[in-house]
């Protein structure tokens, strides 16, 4: 079964240290969870088994025509600079290593299905499987795993990869997606199954 490993919104306004969320409650779970590195460690063992690999971010054009005016998650991103398009903010974090041929998916909402190339360039490749991890669990992997799912791909998520605002909403996110999905860890995923 042809596979990839989705990184789903490993980009510096939510994860580096020194971007806005790096001091947030969001930070500290990244780095009490280690999602970088545990991303890091998936990301070896995908390329490593041949596994196709993309990279999923939030941006928005600078004038933020894209984003939504009454949206509670995106609303104050203007205001607030943030996931603007050519900015550090929108890098995926450095410790994460993007190559050539990656799958690159630019959104202006949750899903990294919704308005995107995201689908095209899964049928492209032949993709069957999608592993995902990333941040934050109670958005966009929730919204990976359900709309994937009702998309008829086999899904995984690396659970010790991803984290939420805190360790209860990130539990809750994960029970809430269990049963449409499999969950693994970095320590435990088997790109080869």
């Amino acid at each position: 079964m042809k596979s990839i490993y989705l990184v789903l919104d490993m980009q510096n306004d939510l994860v580096h240290v020194d971007g806005p969320n790096g001091k947030s409650p969001l930070g500290e779970q990244v780095r009490g969870r280690r999602v970088i590195e545990n991303s890091v460690a998936v990301l070896a063992k995908a390329r490593e088994a041949g596994v196709a690999v993309g990279f999923v971010r939030v941006g928005f054009s600078s004038d933020y025509h894209e984003c939504p005016k009454n949206s509670p998650v995106f609303g104050g991103a203007p205001k607030m600079g943030l996931f603007k398009l050519g900015s550090f903010g929108t890098e995926i974090h450095p410790a994460l290593e993007q190559r050539s041929g990656d799958v690159q998916v630019v959104k202006h909402r949750v899903s990294p299905f919704y308005s995107t190339t995201l689908m095209a360039q899964l049928s492209a490749q032949g993709i069957q499987r999608i592993y995902c991890s990333g941040v934050s669990t109670q958005a966009v992997v929730q919204a990976t795993v359900r709309d994937a799912h009702d998309r008829d791909f086999d899904v995984v998520v690396i659970e010790d990869a991803c984290c939420a605002h805190n360790e209860e909403e990130h539990r809750n996110s994960m029970q809430s997606i269990a049963r449409f999905c499999r969950v693994v860890s970095a320590d435990t995923v088997d790109f080869s199954a």
